[in-house]
């Protein structure tokens, strides 16, 4: 039995990372602070894994104000929803494979 793995994404090994997808696919956009508070973790965290899905192209970063303070805001990109799909259909097929 050999697993076809060419779909799966490493970059969704981490956990903060498969779960700020996953807001972002069901959301048009999030902004950090709510991120924060949704996922349970620190800034630092958050920054590091938001900076990770950036530098891939998963994501897409606005910064603005809103009453004179900023806001950043995250929204997927069609290549970050195209990865993730992927993603799932590899884990989908992986599950599948073991369970036969």
């Amino acid at each position: 039995m050999s697993l076809d793995l060419t779909l799966y994404d490493k970059v969704f090994e981490n956990r903060v990372r498969l779960q700020i997808m996953s807001i972002l696919i069901a959301n048009d956009s999030y902004d950090f602070n709510s991120l924060k508070e949704l996922l349970d973790v620190t800034d630092g965290n958050l920054a590091s894994n938001l900076k990770n899905l950036e530098k891939e192209g998963y994501i897409l970063v606005s910064k603005t104000f809103i009453d004179r303070k900023p806001n950043t805001s995250y929204s997927k990109t069609e290549k970050g929803v195209k990865a993730f799909e992927n993603h799932l259909i590899a884990l989908e097929n992986l599950i599948k494979q073991t369970y036969k």
